[in-house]
């Protein structure tokens, strides 16, 4: 008997130690947000390749909008697009989940590419972040930032400051690799035409991307990739959910807002943000107690796409908890009829 009680108040005292406080997410949220953004690659699959990315993200967005309805807790999409109009989008302040639960900051991309997804191409992403509340980065004023994203080998060495070629120099010693073998992700893009030249003259390989570089940033982090780093003028919204994962995965994120004219100098420098800065993991998402989830859309470096099999429906997923370090790869099968009358 007497172990019996002993064994159970160890019990208890674990219980206590790893339960979460109800003004905090909870950590089941990471695999009921998974829910959402399945839903939202769902929808959106059957206009992949069709030519209508207005029609995909639409469709993407009802799904992920309905899914978070029933999920425990009190959000504010705080990076989201932009100005509620008469698009179906996830609008910047628009209240999400049941109203239950931890308050929470929330990071939504129905589509991470909706190009790739209109044409067909890979590395399209359904995403979702969510921290708590007030713990990320307001991006309102500066829409672009430059960044840096590597793995954990180099997250210590490398620095946006310094040139380019030495921080491709300290990511291939870091991961004990030759110049020559280093592949840097960068967005193809005109303003790149030199970022690119300095690459390639340092001795290192670009690898150019269409759009995705949430994907592309989280693939600089993981091993197997075939992608070391990162590097260029990309969304700071991007910037912010793929804090969120880094947190998780470890590595580094740094960002430089990038103002695209005057106007956009001022709005940064009314709103309190210091010009030149460069912004780390932990300014861009104060808060270890994040979470994020992405389903593929496409076949990407990171995830497979939605797939149709008979009557089944494969979806493959990736969920980050920061707080516990914990990744799940998440492999769904639905099945398709229960899930279209599940959906109506």
């Amino acid at each position: 008997m007497g172990s019996f009680v002993t064994e159970k108040n160890n019990y208890a005292h674990l219980s206590s130690r790893l339960s979460v406080s109800d003004a905090e997410p909870d950590r089941n949220l990471a695999l009921e947000l998974v829910r959402a953004t399945e839903a939202a690659a769902i929808a959106s699959s059957p206009w992949v390749g069709f030519g209508d990315k207005n029609a995909a993200d639409g469709a993407a967005v009802d799904a992920m909008r309905g899914l978070l309805s029933s999920v425990n807790f009190n959000g504010v999409v705080v990076i989201g697009e932009g100005e509620k109009d008469e698009a179906p989008m996830l609008f910047n302040g628009e209240q999400v989940g049941n109203g239950t639960g931890a308050e929470c900051d929330v990071a939504v991309d129905p589509i991470d590419g909706t190009r790739l997804t209109a044409l067909g191409l890979n590395n399209a992403l359904s995403v979702l972040a969510v921290a708590d509340r007030g713990s990320m980065f307001d991006p309102s004023a500066v829409f672009y930032m430059e960044k840096l994203v590597t793995g954990p080998e180099a997250a210590e060495l490398v620095d946006l400051r310094l040139p380019v070629k030495q921080n491709l120099h300290l990511i291939a010693k870091a991961k004990g690799k030759k110049i020559s073998q280093v592949t840097v992700t960068i967005l193809d893009r005109p303003r790149h035409a030199g970022l690119i030249e300095e690459i390639r003259a340092a001795g290192a390989r670009t690898k150019l991307i269409m759009d995705g570089d949430v994907a592309g940033a989280i693939a600089a982090t993981r091993e197997g990739t075939g992608v070391d780093a990162l590097m260029g003028v990309g969304g700071t919204p991007e910037g912010i959910v793929t804090a969120c994962a880094i947190k998780a995965l470890g590595g580094v994120i740094q960002g430089r807002l990038w103002p695209t004219d005057d106007d956009e100098k001022q709005k940064a420098i009314d709103a309190g943000h210091e010009l030149g800065r460069v912004l780390t993991t932990n300014d861009l998402v104060t808060s270890d107690n994040c979470y994020f989830a992405a389903t593929g859309i496409t076949d990407g470096d990171l995830l497979r796409g939605v797939r149709y099999k008979d009557n089944r429906i494969h979806t493959q997923s990736i969920v980050m908890r920061a707080k516990s370090g914990t990744i799940r790869f998440v492999d769904g099968e639905h099945q398709q009829d229960k899930w279209e009358a599940y959906t109506r």
